[in-house]
Parts: C-alpha cells; sequence; structure tokens
C-alpha cells in the first residue's frame, strides 16, 4: 500500500464515522418522550395497524363468518391455528362442515398476518390489544369462538299428501241407482197384489 492508497482509505473512515455520529447526534438532540404506563392507560394511543392478537369478526347478532374452510390453519407458518368441525344435517337433508372449535396459539404466533389474508370471508382480524401477558403458557391458547355456536334449522317435515275429493258424478250415480231399483222392486211386488184384488 503506497502513501495515497493510505491517505485514501483514511478519509473514507473519516467520513463514515461523521455518517454515524451525525445520526447519533441527532438523537441527542430530539426531546425524549417517557409514557407513563400504567397510569396514562385511558389516553394511550395504540396504532390501528397494530397487531396484538388474533380475533373473530362477530356482528351485532353474535353470528361469525367462519365457513370452516381451513385456509387460515394451511396458511399458518408455524401451526398456531387448529380448526375443529362437526357435520351437521341441513333443512334440504343434506350435510354440511361447521365450525366447532378454532382454536388459536398466541405464544407462538409470529403476527405475520398471512392467516388474515388469506381468509375468503374476513372473518378473522387482528386487534391492537396489546396487554396479553399470563402467568402460564397455556393460557396463551385461546378458543376464538368464545360465543356458542348456533344450532342449523331442524329439517322441514315432510307435507302430507292431500286428501283426493269425492267425485260428484259417481257418488250422484252410486245413490240414483238404489232409489231406482228399490223403485223397480216395489212396482213389481204391487203388480201380484193388484192382480190377486182384481181376481177376487
Amino acid at each position: 500500500m503506497n502513501i495515497q492508497e493510505y491517505f485514501v482509505s483514511l478519509f473514507k473512515g473519516i467520513h463514515s464515522l461523521i455518517k454515524g455520529m451525525e445520526v447519533t447526534g441527532k438523537e441527542l438532540v430530539t426531546p425524549k418522550v417517557t409514557e407513563q404506563y400504567p397510569e396514562n392507560r385511558a389516553t394511550l394511543k395504540i396504532p390501528d395497524r397494530f397487531r396484538a392478537t388474533l380475533q373473530f369478526v362477530y356482528d351485532e347478532e353474535g353470528n361469525h363468518k367462519c365457513i370452516a374452510c381451513r385456509s387460515c390453519e394451511r396458511a399458518c407458518p408455524n401451526g398456531t391455528i387448529h380448526i375443529d368441525t362437526r357435520m351437521v344435517d341441513l333443512p334440504n337433508g343434506k350435510k354440511k362442515q361447521k365450525l366447532d372449535k378454532y382454536i388459536y396459539d398466541l405464544g407462538s404466533c409470529t403476527f405475520c398476518s398471512l392467516c388474515v389474508q388469506s381468509c375468503p370471508t374476513n372473518a378473522i382480524e387482528f386487534s391492537n390489544d396489546f396487554e396479553q401477558a399470563v402467568f402460564r403458557r397455556e393460557a396463551l391458547v385461546k378458543q376464538l369462538n368464545y360465543l356458542p355456536e348456533k344450532d342449523e334449522p331442524a329439517p322441514a317435515p315432510a307435507p302430507a299428501a292431500p286428501a283426493e275429493a269425492p267425485d260428484k258424478a259417481t257418488d250422484e250415480k252410486t245413490v240414483e241407482k238404489p232409489a231406482v231399483k228399490v223403485a223397480v222392486k216395489a212396482d213389481d211386488a204391487a203388480k201380484p197384489a193388484n192382480e190377486n184384488q182384481e181376481n177376487q
């Protein structure tokens, strides 16, 4: 190494040192902000996009949108989500797979949001509730469908076959025929009696 290369490398090192000290100097004069947590819990503002824990999206009637398709379970890179399903009977006689338990392990979650992005019905989301400290690891395993599952409506009974209406024309014929026969027989029975009276 000659004298020229030596001074070039020396100036490069000094320039790099100055750039690093510039960043440090800015932080040195920047006003410090200390969060008085938990005293300021009422006024503490957590960013809406902060990912703290996974949760179900429920509507006002307590219904969720999960269809137990297992897309989130397959998308999770470390097996944080486990879904249990059960088969139910529909009113039309067919069977349907329904969510039974949605198990989420917060302790092994990497908060990558791949489960939320892969959900076709937008049934899950990340909340910004960061206060999830517990004393036991078992307490980090949560069942997200905490509301009781609503049963499917019972299959409707098959409608009874309507009774056939009697044929009026047939009824009239059947009623008239015996009357005619009776009348004829009555006339036949009256003839011998009249003949006997005339002979006497």
